[in-house]
This record gives C-alpha cells, sequence and structure tokens, in this order.
C-alpha cells in the first residue's frame, strides 16, 4: 500500500481547516493535494478528533495481527496433515508385506 505524506493526526487537523469555514479548494492548493483526496479523507476521518483516531488506528493494527495469526494457523494446519498423511502411506506401506530390504 502506498505511504501517504501525510499523517493521519496532519489529515484529521485538514479537514478541521474545512470545519473552520477555509474554503475545500484553498486547502488543497495550500496543501498541495486534490479535492478527490480531501473527500476520501472526509468520508474515513470525518469528525474524529485524536483519540478516537489512535483507537481506530489500534483496531486497525489488531486486526492485521489477527489476520496475519490466522493464515499462519491455517498454514501450520495444512503442513501438519501433509506430515501426517505421509506418515499414514508410509506406515500403510510398511503393514503391506513388501520387503524394504536394500537391493543388492
Amino acid at each position: 500500500m502506498k505511504q501517504s505524506r501525510f499523517t493521519e493526526t496532519q489529515i484529521v487537523n485538514i479537514l478541521k481547516e474545512a470545519d473552520a469555514g477555509m474554503k475545500v479548494e484553498d486547502i488543497c492548493r495550500k496543501h498541495g493535494m486534490s479535492s478527490a483526496t480531501y473527500y476520501k479523507w472526509k468520508s474515513k476521518y470525518g469528525g474524529m478528533d485524536a483519540s478516537e483516531l489512535r483507537r481506530m488506528k489500534e483496531l486497525e493494527d489488531e486486526n492485521t495481527k489477527l489476520i496475519f495469526g490466522s493464515v499462519l494457523a491455517d498454514s501450520d494446519t495444512r503442513a501438519i496433515r501433509l506430515i501426517i498423511s505421509e506418515s499414514i502411506g508410509s506406515i500403510a506401506e510398511w503393514g503391506s508385506g513388501q520387503s524394504h530390504r536394500m537391493p543388492m
């Protein structure tokens, strides 16, 4: 994911400029950004203060960790199943009555 030039705190402060009465086009020009970016930020961060922003970031980080942990657990489960199936296959070969001597 592309990293923003602005921190989330800066974004909230930029949005507050519009709440203070500054025109969106002036805000965008001042900060060198498009109006599309402004409205995208407004839909995501509009009305948030610093503590709400911090809480949202904590929840996003926790969600990422949970998703990553789930992926790891799933891959561990698949690896264990593969090992067990290979072990069962080799046990079945030993019980088949075939000679397991090395050829000379």
